[in-house]
């Protein structure tokens, strides 16, 4: 995310201008967004026009609307967002107060403007522009005949690859047919991690699977790569690293991550330290449960007293319509700062 102006008034009104550069750019547009902002951007609005001769006709314009804010849709498959709302400005294509939605586009910058910005929306800017923010984890979770290419970036995991291959059975007496099939899965995994990864920016290529299927894959890859003379794998091989999953599927890469051995070499992520948090948290319920909270009054206690080490929040609780239930949360993550800002001036 590129940020081109910034313009904060004292009281926490003011506007933002933002260019998302990638598709992760979108869901931190989708944290920020609320409904009641006003969004000005470039849109596509298709509209009637009337020839000379009475004959009416439509045709589709480019053109910059500002909106109120009604709705927001976010597809994290696509990383498609579209905000619906009422035009509040002058336009020659849009009355005033007619509905509109805008499917914001990367590369194409967009004005965000609020009443109020508070502290976790302002961070979520900062970190969102922040360049070393970024996917520098890789992982594939494979069996035989499913694997999935997931890139893990700061805030989300995203989809970039899914290849299903039919392998048939092994027959006795022969099993050319099987080794074929599974010569082209391999084949289809490998070119998917060539055309979806960039060796520059990720540090860590994760390859997961049940049984030997990693193994074999791997043996493939390599054994490719030296036949065409494959630069890039040959000169990434070390960012490769083979661990365990129960299947091929999504939901496995947060066993794989919750893995001792990934968290130690991925210890400078993002990523590894939420799951490690996580994974703490849980550890506590269960082993030490006084010392592991729950639940807004709960926390809210514990913020009181000072006691909080560790707090874990959903970005969902900073996206509720209801402003007070917003700001309650808001000024829960205020004060636990404060207090750490108190703490580190104390002892020095």
């Amino acid at each position: 995310m590129k940020l081109l102006h910034k313009d904060i008034e004292k009281d926490n009104a003011g506007q933002v201008t933002l260019v998302p550069e990638e598709a992760e750019d979108m869901w931190h547009t989708y944290n920020l967004l609320q409904v009641g902002d006003s969004l000005r951007a470039s849109t596509i609005r298709k509209v009637q026009t009337e020839s000379p001769t009475g004959s009416v006709g439509s045709s589709r314009v480019r053109t910059t609307l500002t909106l109120c804010v009604e709705a927001i849709d976010f597809d994290t498959q696509a990383c498609q967002l579209r905000v619906k709302g009422t035009n509040i400005e002058e336009n020659q294509y849009v009355k005033m107060g007619a509905y509109h939605t805008i499917e914001l586009e990367l590369n194409r910058k967009f004005t965000l403007a609020k009443k109020n910005w508070d502290s976790v929306v302002l961070d979520r800017i900062e970190q969102a522009c922040d360049a070393a923010q970024r996917a520098d984890v890789a992982a594939v979770v494979m069996q035989e005949g499913l694997a999935n290419l997931v890139l893990v970036t700061p805030a989300m995991t995203l989809l970039r690859a899914k290849v299903e291959v039919t392998i048939p059975r092994k027959r006795k007496g022969s099993c050319s047919q099987h080794e074929k099939a599974l010569e082209r899965f391999y084949e289809a995994v490998m070119q998917a991690i060539l055309r979806h990864i960039n060796f520059d920016v990720v540090k860590c290529i994760l390859v997961g699977s049940p049984g030997f299927v990693k193994d074999q894959f791997m043996t493939y890859l390599f054994k490719e790569a030296v036949r065409q003379d494959n630069k890039v794998l040959l000169e990434n091989r070390p960012k490769f690293m083979l661990v365990h999953s129960s299947s091929g599927h999504k939901y496995s890469l947060k066993e794989i991550l919750s893995d001792p051995t990934v968290t130690s070499r991925l210890s400078d992520t993002k990523a590894a330290g939420e799951v490690k948090a996580l994974e703490d948290f849980y550890k506590m319920l269960q082993h030490e449960p006084d010392r592991a909270f729950y639940g807004l009054a709960h926390v809210e206690k514990a913020a009181d007293a000072l006691a909080i080490d560790t707090l874990l929040i959903s970005d969902n609780l900073f996206r509720h319509q209801d402003i007070p239930t917003r700001s309650r949360y808001v000024r829960l993550v205020d004060n636990l700062s404060d207090a750490e800002d108190d703490s580190s001036s104390d002892e020095a």
